[in-house]
């Protein structure tokens, strides 16, 4: 997820403890979603699409922090 901030999710991992517990549920989901899915993706449904959503939104939030991290560090000191 977003290799382009592979160093950046590394530092927001240890330094943010908002951003900590948004990738750990999203990577939580993601498990959980594999395990209902099952290896031939037969054992999609309803809740499995709820969990889906729950987990793009989640990435949405990631992704957001990790924009708004960016752009700070790329700013100018004054």
């Amino acid at each position: 997820m977003f290799p382009e901030y592979r160093d950046l999710i590394s530092r927001l991992k240890a330094e943010h403890p908002r951003f900590e517990s948004l990738v750990e549920k999203h990577n939580a989901l993601d498990h959980e979603i594999s395990r209902r899915e099952g290896a031939n993706g037969r054992g999609y449904c309803e809740e499995v699409a709820r969990l889906k959503k729950e987990k793009l939104h989640l990435k949405d939030q990631i992704f957001r922090i990790l924009q708004q991290q960016s752009q700070q560090a790329s700013e100018p000191s004054h």
